[in-house]
């Protein structure tokens, strides 16, 4: 096989989110919010938090890991690359996927790295991973969202139009090389627009500081998650159809083509524009924001592993995966399954 032309293809697929559900009305007894303001704003009924003591950013993404190994028959020794995505490493350094690799019990020393894309960060990561798959330098590459959110937001009236969107969980699917002719990741786009950077922010604690410490005691409410939500609404409507139709391009197909749509699980009133813009019908699109939140890099792999388990993604389908997000960032990838 030519290596600079074989295709990748997901062999496996897991999620794992905690075990603590934490419903509107129970945002309620700590925020001046309805189960109703929520829902007609986001879509979201309910979201997962973690357990301290139980859950971290890397134990879960390796919760979810090892049923997307199980899945393509595959043990942790087997991994040649690890690839993670998060927002929230456990530490400010090394970064968790190397934590990933020991909580999987990896000893030989395969190369990890963290990708910080937010929203996007799963189909970025995604990307890089066909990337060495096609290129023939590693043949079994894992690939994790892990998030937890709930411990870094305000979760106060004042930080409410925020922390209620968020949620905590973990996706996951190994990469292998394609053994089917036309089967796989047919292609990813990645973008970006750092202009507007500042739209969806946490700015503290960033590196630029000479007395870091002082100026975030100084100044705590910058450690919490600052969006722009009008503002990210409306470039999320004009990025996600426009990054889905070059996936579809790229390849010759239109939209009609897609079996399945997976989506970041951002807010399910974008979702819902993007489905009608794309001309899609309700079991051709995917969403479960109403149960878990936006999980940023998570969401993705979450969706994904959901999907497949459902019984609603089968061989030969046509899946197309698509995010956008703080930075901003947006991606999409297509697979044929």
């Amino acid at each position: 096989m030519n290596n600079s032309l074989r295709l990748s293809e997901i062999a496996g697929v897991g999620h794992y989110v905690p075990e603590r559900v934490v419903t509107n009305a129970d945002l309620t007894q700590l925020i001046d919010t309805t189960d109703e303001w929520i829902q007609e704003r986001t879509g979201i009924r309910e979201r997962r938090w973690f357990e301290e003591g139980k859950d971290t950013t890397a134990n879960m993404g390796a919760n979810a890991a090892r049923k997307a190994l199980e899945m393509a028959g595959l043990t942790p020794d087997d991994v040649q690359l690890i690839v993670f995505a998060t927002l929230s490493p456990d530490y400010f350094f090394p970064g968790s996927g190397v934590l990933l690799q020991r909580e999987l019990g990896i000893q030989a020393p395969i190369p990890a790295f963290d990708v910080r894309n937010q929203c996007s960060g799963f189909v970025y990561a995604l990307s890089m991973a066909d990337q060495f798959i096609k290129t023939g330098m590693y043949d079994t590459v894992l690939v994790v969202g892990s998030e937890i959110h709930s411990s870094g937001l305000d979760i106060s009236t004042r930080g409410r139009a925020v922390s209620v969107i968020f949620g905590d969980g973990a996706g996951a699917v190994v990469l292998r090389p394609s053994t089917r002719e036309g089967h796989g990741v047919l292609s990813t786009h990645l973008h970006s627009q750092g202009e507007h950077a500042e739209e969806l922010i946490v700015r503290e604690p960033g590196s630029n500081r000479k007395n870091r410490l002082e100026y975030v005691m100084a100044n705590e409410l910058e450690m919490y998650p600052y969006m722009n939500g009008q503002n990210v609404f409306k470039h999320a409507v004009v990025r996600f159809p426009q990054v889905i139709r070059e996936a579809l391009d790229a390849n010759g197909y239109e939209s009609k083509d897609i079996d399945m749509l997976i989506p970041h699980q951002a807010n399910l009133r974008i979702t819902q524009f993007v489905q009608q813009k794309m001309g899609l019908s309700d079991d051709k699109v995917f969403s479960n924001i109403q149960r878990y939140g936006n999980t940023t890099a998570a969401s993705v792999p979450i969706a994904l592993s959901e999907a497949v388990q459902e019984g609603r993604i089968k061989r030969g389908d046509l899946v197309c995966l698509a995010a956008f997000g703080s930075g901003f960032t947006w991606a999409s990838a297509l697979i044929r399954w």
